[in-house]
């Protein structure tokens, strides 16, 4: 009996024992200690983390990082510079986040945007939302407070990760310098990966400053007496060293594989007995084509080849360039009607189509998208697909192209579309040709701009009516040649994804199309373009209001209340910040053409411009989507 005692006993103390190694093991390493026992802190060292985030981005071809500067993230900014990524600061953080997005989506790689602490990343949510609907591929670097002041009352501190958690697809804080390889290398990975998105890291200001500057800061200057002043000044150190240990060691800094998910054999097989079928098919391409890796060229190819009329949205705009004959760009509800076959390329049944109402429920319907719940949105109310696809589009549009070799949709189906196209169109021009009550019809200015931009233009779109009217107006001459905020409906995009387009191209002409409304978000940014010679001309449909509300608002509810604004001199505003402004009414409406072609003059001599229309009211949007 005392035997067996004695056995439980030693049971009891060999488990209490083991708890306590376990723990104290445990304590070891969140403390870091068996970490520090084999990698070194190297306390002269002049390095800082700033250059760890500069070397990754580097490797994985970065050209541009966007930022508005702050103490939180200068050694960021700083060793950037050095390794020949061109630092571009920006008058808003929301600004220099569009400007990311546009890089994101005309390079096919990660666009940047680096922001303080606090404020700082709190004015990036909007744009990071807009990234995140838009499906583009983002890295926003964020400062914070020290490790150890996080919850403190820092300076700036909030919690930044709850935040950013249901914006993007991966978020984490470093909380060591050998941390910062893996985590931004797994950030752009992650970014590109699946349906690609928003990203954040951030980065506690003493895990990018350097050794003696950190320990001088956060160091213990008067240290308590006593055991506990020990214990204390032991912690602090002790987090000090963990906190520089093994910073400096050799790591890959090489980009990580990027997961795209593809459509199989049987599914391809089974869509090209479909298609072939078809009398009438449509495809509905939306920006998800236009992500790599499938060059946007090769999908041009594979639609031209297969004939099937083509209805283009979002980034897609352009795809066939200005006058194909398969690209129909009017009536897309009627011929959704008459259809047979339904094609949704990265295109989404919300809002846009009607939440899927649109579709013929007797059309067989092949829909393919890389994110589920985009795949089968609505289907389980207006709509049922006849096969889904999660897949990456483009690559699907080229692999079906090839199983139908020597099929071509027969002509008769896009030739009478495209004459309703052509009907559309000349009733449109003849309303540009009608006079308004006040200053000058805005198709009519439209059609002008979109008659003498260069064939290398890039669109930005910004704005409600104005912007509205352009869609169906302005023609982009080729793939990724038009730009729009995507299915948010974000206002003030158009400064930063025209900063970013611009420095993407160059050598092409870059035009912003603003609402009134819309401009003054982003028009402080003609003193970026000015300061980073990156010239892009505007064309402001300047009608003193918030059109697109007032239209429903003034009818419904009998006021106009918040939709007035002024003819305000927004040329002049563009002139004070290093641009060139010009005025256009109707007593110069005549020199319209000639004031065109001064502003792409100027621009292609590096000055940006802004053309500050007086426009007026015409009914060529009623009934128009505004909420």
């Amino acid at each position: 009996m005392f035997g067996d005692m004695d056995i439980d006993i030693c049971t009891v103390l060999g488990c209490s024992l083991a708890v306590v190694l376990g723990g104290l093991t445990l304590a070891a390493y969140k403390l870091g200690l068996l970490y520090q026992l084999f990698h070194k802190t190297e306390t002269k060292s002049p390095r800082h983390g700033g250059e760890s985030v500069a070397e990754v981005l580097r490797a994985h071809g970065v050209k541009f990082v966007f930022t508005l500067v702050g103490g939180h993230i200068s050694p960021i900014l700083v060793a950037c510079e050095k390794l020949g990524i061109r630092i571009v600061d920006t008058r808003h953080e929301a600004t220099a986040v569009f400007a990311a997005d546009a890089v994101a989506r005309l390079s096919g790689t990660v666009g940047v945007a680096a922001v303080t602490a606090g404020p700082g990343l709190t004015n990036t949510v909007t744009a990071v939302k807009n990234a995140q609907m838009a499906e583009s591929p983002l890295l926003l670097i964020g400062g914070a407070a020290g490790t150890m002041l996080q919850g403190r009352g820092a300076l700036q501190d909030i919690d930044q990760m709850s935040l950013f958690k249901p914006l993007c697809k991966f978020c984490a804080s470093v909380r060591t310098i050998r941390e910062i390889v893996p985590i931004v290398r797994k950030a752009l990975a992650v970014a590109q990966s699946g349906t690609p998105g928003p990203v954040f890291v951030e980065f506690p200001i003493d895990t990018l400053y350097p050794y003696h500057l950190v320990s001088k800061e956060f160091g213990v200057k008067n240290p308590p007496k006593g055991l506990m002043g020990k214990i204390v000044t032991w912690y602090l150190q002790n987090h000090l060293s963990n906190l520089f240990a093994g910073a400096w060691e050799s790591r890959d800094v090489s980009p990580l594989p990027v997961h795209i998910p593809l459509a199989t054999d049987d599914q391809v097989q089974r869509c090209v007995e479909l298609v072939s079928r078809a009398k009438k098919p449509v495809i509905l391409l939306g920006s998800q084509a236009t992500l790599p890796p499938t060059p946007a060229e090769d999908i041009r190819k594979a639609l031209e080849t297969l004939g099937i009329p083509c209805f283009l949205g979002g980034m897609s705009r352009g795809m066939l360039g200005k006058d194909s004959p398969i690209h129909i760009r009017q009536n897309r509800r009627d011929a959704l009607k008459e259809a047979d076959l339904v094609l949704l390329a990265g295109t989404v049944c919300d809002f846009r189509l009607s939440y899927g109402r649109v579709l013929n429920r007797r059309s067989k319907i092949i829909a393919v998208n890389r994110d589920k719940s985009q795949l089968l949105k609505n289907s389980d109310m207006f709509w049922k697909p006849t096969v889904a696809i999660q897949g990456d589009a483009g690559s699907f549009l080229d692999r079906l192209s090839k199983g139908l070799k020597g099929y071509r949709c027969p002509e008769d189906w896009p030739q009478s579309l495209k004459q309703g196209d052509v009907t559309k169109e000349q009733n449109n021009r003849a309303k540009a040709d009608e006079k308004t009550d006040l200053h000058l019809n805005p198709l009519a200015v439209l059609h002008r701009v979109d008659q003498l931009m260069a064939d290398d233009s890039i669109i930005v779109a910004d704005g409600g009516d104005f912007v509205g009217s352009a869609a169906y107006i302005m023609r982009p001459r080729g793939p990724l040649r038009w730009l729009d905020p995507g299915a948010f409906g974000t206002l003030g995009v158009g400064g930063g994804f025209a900063l970013g387009a611009k420095l993407c191209r160059p050598d092409s002409e870059v035009w912003i199309v603003y609402g009134d409304g819309s401009l003054g978000y982003s028009v402080a940014e003609y003193d970026t373009f000015t300061r980073h010679k990156t010239p892009v001309i505007s064309v402001v449909g300047n009608d003193a209001c918030w059109s697109q509300i007032s239209r429903e608002q003034v009818p419904i509810l009998g006021s106009n209340v918040a939709c007035g604004l002024a003819f305000t001199d927004y040329h002049t505003v563009a002139t004070g910040f290093g641009g060139i402004g010009h005025l256009i009414g109707r007593e110069n409406e005549a020199q319209l053409d000639d004031i065109i072609r001064e502003a792409q003059r100027q621009s292609r001599e590096g000055r940006s411009t802004l053309l500050n229309v007086l426009i007026g009211k015409t009914n060529f949007r009623e009934g128009s989507i505004s909420v």
